[in-house]
This record gives structure tokens, C-alpha cells and sequence, in this order.
């Protein structure tokens, strides 16, 4: 059985209630680009190289870039 990473981050995340909520993560999940910049999060865990996440990356950035044409329309 193989385990979602983005579920294991969550629980994670949501076990430390403790710990204030990160402003950089607080700002691009209004935006709703958040599991995006998740992705590439842990492909650069995964790989320790960030030319190996571009796909990652790009999708985020367009996530962003969709956003602001949404937002300033």
C-alpha cells in the first residue's frame, strides 16, 4: 500500500497545532496554489536537485499566474 504524501503532510501539519501558521504558506493557500507549491516541496526532497522538478514548478507558476489574471481582471 503506498501513501499519499501530500495526506501524510497534512496530518502532519495538522498535529502541530501547536506551531504558529507559516505566513508564506498562509499567503499562496488564499490563492489556492497550495498543493502545488506542496509539489514541489517534496520533489525537491525527493530529489535534492530542482532542475529534476521543472514540471512542478511550471504547474505552479501557472497556478499563480492564473490566479493574478483572475484577481486583477
Amino acid at each position: 500500500m503506498s501513501a499519499d504524501p501530500h495526506r501524510r503532510a497534512r496530518v502532519t501539519r495538522d498535529e502541530d497545532e501547536d506551531e504558529e501558521e507559516d505566513p508564506v504558506e498562509a499567503m499562496i493557500a488564499k490563492t489556492g496554489c497550495l498543493e502545488k507549491h506542496y509539489a514541489i516541496q517534496f520533489c525537491m526532497a525527493d530529489h535534492k536537485d530542482w532542475r529534476k522538478c521543472q514540471e512542478q514548478v511550471k504547474d505552479f507558476q501557472h497556478c499563480i499566474t492564473e490566479h493574478n489574471k483572475k484577481k486583477y481582471q
